[in-house]
């Protein structure tokens, strides 16, 4: 029986609805996928980039903390982080996003 995302260190029970959004649904998956290609995923299906979240879920898959990330090697994961988003090109819900904040109404969170 596949297990949900969410047992994978550091993500949480969010992350599955986040994850499953993205079609990712198990964290066989995201493993096999790895976290740079399944990240990018995430962004193109809507998710709004964060570098502690791709952090935490990069540390958790090697089994880490997520506060572990650290020097040389958070510059690096950054490195990584920016070009993930500019080849997830723009967030397809930020138009609407935008103007459903304006009038009051946003979406849930």
């Amino acid at each position: 029986m596949p297990r949900p995302v969410s047992s994978i260190r550091n993500l949480g029970p969010a992350s599955d609805e986040s994850f499953a959004r993205a079609g990712i649904r198990s964290a066989e998956e995201l493993i096999e996928m790895g976290p740079d290609a399944a990240y990018k995923k995430l962004l193109q299906a809507g998710t709004r980039p964060h570098f502690i979240g791709y952090y935490a879920m990069v540390m958790g898959l090697q089994g880490r903390p997520w506060n572990d990330c650290k020097g040389k090697e958070k510059e690096a994961l950054r490195a990584r982080f920016d070009a993930i988003k500019a080849e997830a090109g723009p967030n397809p819900l930020a138009g609407i996003e935008g103007i459903l904040n304006e009038i009051g109404t946003g979406t849930r969170r």
